[in-house]
């Protein structure tokens, strides 16, 4: 019981997805999906040149399929630094919770 009264802020108090307040980030989730694509292209890149160190196929196609991931994972790496800077110069980049100031009382127990 002791530990309930310390706590501060309740949970209500933090705002939820759902907040009508909390501000829109409209490149919100092309930034996301254009890093969902940079990791599993990166992830198949690596495993194509595991493959292609380890197994060393000899078809004919073998060698214009495996460099595809690598440059998908170029694309999608400047594809989402250009979101992401876009998004962050829009001002979505924000937190609104440190805005408030919530995690600077972890600062004063420390």
């Amino acid at each position: 019981m002791a530990a309930a009264a310390a706590v501060d802020h309740p949970v209500e108090d933090v705002p939820a997805m759902t907040d009508p307040d909390r501000p829109r980030r409209p490149l919100g989730p092309a930034v996301r999906w254009a890093g969902r694509l940079l990791c599993w292209s990166l992830a198949a890149a690596l495993a194509t040149a595991a493959v292609d160190i380890t197994v060393s196929p000899h078809t004919g196609w073998w060698h214009t399929v495996w460099p595809l991931p690598w440059y998908l994972t170029c694309a999608s790496a400047a594809a989402w630094a250009a979101l992401r800077a876009r998004e962050k110069s829009a001002g979505g980049g924000r937190d609104p919770l440190t805005e408030k100031g919530i995690h600077t009382e972890w600062d004063q127990a420390a």
